[in-house]
């Protein structure tokens, strides 16, 4: 009797369960990755920055040359030089050279007022400077002043979305190395004294950009030899008054008040989708299992393809 031979399976049934078993995998792949790819995908914050401010009554970047230039002595000295958030109050600057007046300290600058302030907080920041009444002085000449003013001040103001503001004012007389001086916003001014030296005058100078603003009220280039004498020559520059800001980062802007339609071929996307979901009885997984839904389809169809490439 002739043995039996085995039932050959239909060539559909030899690559039902491998397809089965692919279906089922990718469609647990894409519920899985459905929630990770959308925390992936999600809006960045930027760190949150109150912006910055600062203000100095006085800065002095000078460089003294005694006898006949064989000794250079810096003098870099600042007055109420405030970073945000504070103040100073201060009104007498002194600094000591060696070489310079046997060594004694001298008055760098002396002022009745002569206040500075820097705030800063989430919607603004302001730098400001108040002087009064106040007289410089500059190695070599103990007695005369390089410079006297009876007012100056300097403001910047930066508010988060809006346009800052730089204001600088100086008023009142000027008096330069004895000569009062009439000191105009034209350009600047060049103030000369025979056997003394000279000083050109800048006035309140005001710089702006989108974020950021400075103001000055005076600036100062120095150039002093006493009588020639090359005992203490004095070059450099002097800032009087000077104020800058930077803005914090502007809010998220407000939603319009007047509502405004899409255009038709365009579809809500993001949070907006999600809430239209819950509305209708939905939930934020609903489109992982309709992702999960295609997978199995696109699976299912390759199997009957390959199915019938088997028969065939």
């Amino acid at each position: 009797m002739p043995a039996r031979m085995p039932a050959r399976r239909p060539a559909c049934m030899a690559v039902r369960m491998p397809v089965r078993r692919f279906a089922a995998t990718a469609a647990a792949t894409v519920l899985a990755a459905g929630p990770a790819a959308l925390a992936g995908a999600g809006p960045a914050h930027a760190t949150e920055d109150h912006g910055r401010a600062s203000a100095v009554v006085l800065r002095t970047g000078l460089d003294v040359s005694l006898l006949n230039k064989s000794v250079n002595v810096p003098l870099t000295v600042s007055l109420n030089d405030v970073q945000a958030p504070r103040s100073a109050e201060k009104t007498a600057l002194t600094a000591t050279l060696d070489g310079v007046d046997g060594g004694q300290p001298f008055t760098v600058l002396g002022a009745e007022v002569a206040r500075s302030s820097a705030k800063v907080s989430a919607k603004k920041a302001e730098g400001s400077v108040n002087l009064a009444h106040a007289k410089v002085h500059v190695p070599g000449l103990p007695l005369l002043s390089l410079i006297e003013i009876e007012q100056v001040s300097a403001k910047a103001v930066c508010v988060a979305g809006e346009k800052p503001v730089a204001t600088a004012n100086p008023l009142g007389a000027v008096t330069v190395l004895g000569k009062k001086t009439t000191v105009t916003a034209g350009g600047p001014t060049e103030v000369k004294v025979p056997g003394v030296g000279e000083v050109r005058l800048d006035l309140a100078s005001t710089r702006t950009t989108s974020r950021t603003a400075a103001a000055t009220a005076l600036q100062l280039k120095v150039s002093i030899n006493p009588l020639k004498l090359n005992v203490a020559e004095v070059e450099g520059t002097i800032t009087l008054a000077e104020a800058t800001c930077e803005a914090p980062d502007a809010p998220d802007a407000p939603a319009s008040a007047d509502p405004v339609e899409p255009a038709t071929e365009v579809k809500p996307q993001g949070a907006p989708e999600e809430a239209n979901l819950a509305e209708t009885g939905g939930s934020s997984a609903t489109p992982y299992v309709a992702a999960g839904a295609v997978a199995l389809l696109a699976a299912g169809g390759g199997a009957v393809v390959l199915a019938r490439r088997k028969r065939g």
